[in-house]
């Protein structure tokens, strides 16, 4: 997980400062999450990168996991 959190501003800012930024990030490999919130749980926000299994992964060879 490359960033994670609950106030939204803060998340917008942090996407407009990798969008901004020098440091390079290949966007194809990202997962953005927003996962909903309720009575107990704040909304949160999460940025992620991808990350490829390596051969012979056992949670890639068994789908039902």
């Amino acid at each position: 997980m490359l960033f994670e959190t609950q106030d939204e501003a803060e998340w917008r800012a942090h996407l407009r400062g990798l969008h901004a930024g020098e440091e390079r990030i290949d966007w194809a490999m990202t997962r953005i999450d927003t996962l909903c919130g309720r009575l107990t749980q704040p909304t949160t926000y999460r940025l992620s990168l991808f990350v490829p299994g390596a051969a012979g992964d056992p949670d890639r060879d068994h789908p039902d996991h």
